[in-house]
């Protein structure tokens, strides 16, 4: 939203960056600015799950950026209905409990019961109430973040939870690689049987379907507005998630499964294309700046990628650049190649995963004689990556 990457600013953590970044514009204030109706509902920027969602608060938003703002108070692990906390519950006793915590309830009422039920209604009602005039609408829905909660209509799709499917087990898949590269949650320490982890899967599909509804009310809305073909639409989440791969669950590794995510692009006059080039989160900002006529602000670190919406062969980038704060971890993932390295004087640990040989990541090469040069190509690309970050429009403040 800010337009910098997290090492620009230095803001590294749940909060907002606007001490950082000053008068500076965030996306949605560029429009906002620019006589867009701006508004918010539910969870853009950091907004802790489920106590956020249940306290019903605005958690590390920037009032800046909108026109209005508006939160979607849910019970989300405390609604009625029938729960089962998977996580460190080895022998079934300990009660449904809230936190970032692996908890399934198939919830009893409809989806108004919930906070994404909200989120969808508020956004209809803005849709149909600003359809005359520009806006710039962030929904924010917050299934499947754990836990997993919806309704009890959307789980019989995925009942029993016995026949749901998980990834492959390798043995001594962790063996090869280094210690921060290892999941903080895994099916050990969660202490996780195999039927409760398949039931994890079942509550997380559920939990889509429930999402994915949801959506599928704001794009009707659209339709019925009449402003379906006058609107950019954007599907994307703010990371991807395990689900058993490697035994590791949720978020926070910096493997495909976690640090890749979905990008629906829905554009007036573009017709529909994939395109397989490398992006980052950060380029939607230029991008929609430059497909709404705006000019981009110069401290914004994206890339435009509409010439993408005409010309799918296009190539954005060389590399993808991600982090994992917690574990000091950083990724570059080409094409090819994902290179993972933790501390930036790499004393943490190396990983390299060659995707095309190896697609589901098992095998790091760091330490394999023959990709020596290949590690290294990769470590002076890390650097040089970090320096072009730090070296950025904030610095004129600095100066100052």
């Amino acid at each position: 939203m800010s337009g910098f990457y997290p090492h620009a600013t230095g803001v590294l953590g749940y909060k907002s960056p606007r001490a950082q970044i000053g008068n500076r514009q965030t996306w949605s204030q560029l429009f906002k600015n620019n006589g867009y109706y701006s508004a918010r509902v539910s969870k853009i920027y950091h907004m802790g799950v489920p106590g956020g969602i249940e306290g019903g608060g605005h958690g590390a938003d920037d009032e800046a950026s909108w026109t209005e703002r508006f939160n979607s108070p849910g019970p989300e692990w405390k609604a009625p209905g029938v729960g089962e906390t998977l996580e460190g519950n080895p022998n079934g006793k300990r009660p449904v409990v809230g936190g970032n915590t692996f908890v399934v309830v198939e919830a009893d009422g409809d989806d108004m019961v919930h906070s994404d039920g909200k989120t969808a209604a508020k956004a209809v009602e803005l849709i149909e109430k600003h359809k005359n005039e520009r806006f710039w609408l962030g929904v924010g829905f917050v299934r499947p973040h754990v836990p997993f909660v919806a309704p009890k209509s959307y789980y019989p799709p995925f009942l029993p939870y016995e026949k749901m499917v998980l990834p492959e087990k390798v043995e001594n898949d962790w063996a090869d690689i280094p210690k921060p590269g290892i999941n903080y949650k895994t099916s050990v320490n969660m202490k996780m049987d195999i039927r409760k982890q398949k039931k994890a899967v079942g509550g997380y599909y559920a939990s889509v379907a429930f999402m994915d509804a949801q959506v599928g009310k704001v794009m009707s809305a659209l339709k019925k507005a009449g402003i379906e073909d006058e609107t950019i639409v954007i599907f994307t989440s703010d990371h991807g998630y395990h689900l058993g791969e490697h035994d590791f669950w949720a978020k926070v590794s910096l493997l495909d499964q976690s640090s890749g995510v979905p990008l629906i692009i829905s554009v007036p006059g573009k017709k529909p294309a994939v395109c397989s080039s490398l992006v980052e989160l950060l380029d939607l900002y230029p991008t929609v700046a430059t497909l709404c006529g705006l000019e981009t602000p110069k401290h914004v670190q994206g890339k435009d990628i509409s010439m993408t919406l005409d010309d799918p062969s296009k190539r954005v980038r060389d590399a993808a650049f991600s982090v994992a704060p917690m574990r000091r971890g950083f990724l570059l993932r080409e094409d090819r190649f994902a290179f993972i390295q933790y501390n930036e004087d790499a004393s943490g640990g190396i990983e390299l995963f060659d995707t095309e040989k190896d697609p589901q990541q098992y095998t790091n090469l760091a330490k394999q004689a023959k990709y020596a040069d290949i590690v290294d190509g990769f470590k002076k690309k890390l650097a040089a990556k970090l320096t072009s970050v730090r070296d950025n429009d904030l610095k004129s403040d600095k100066k100052k």
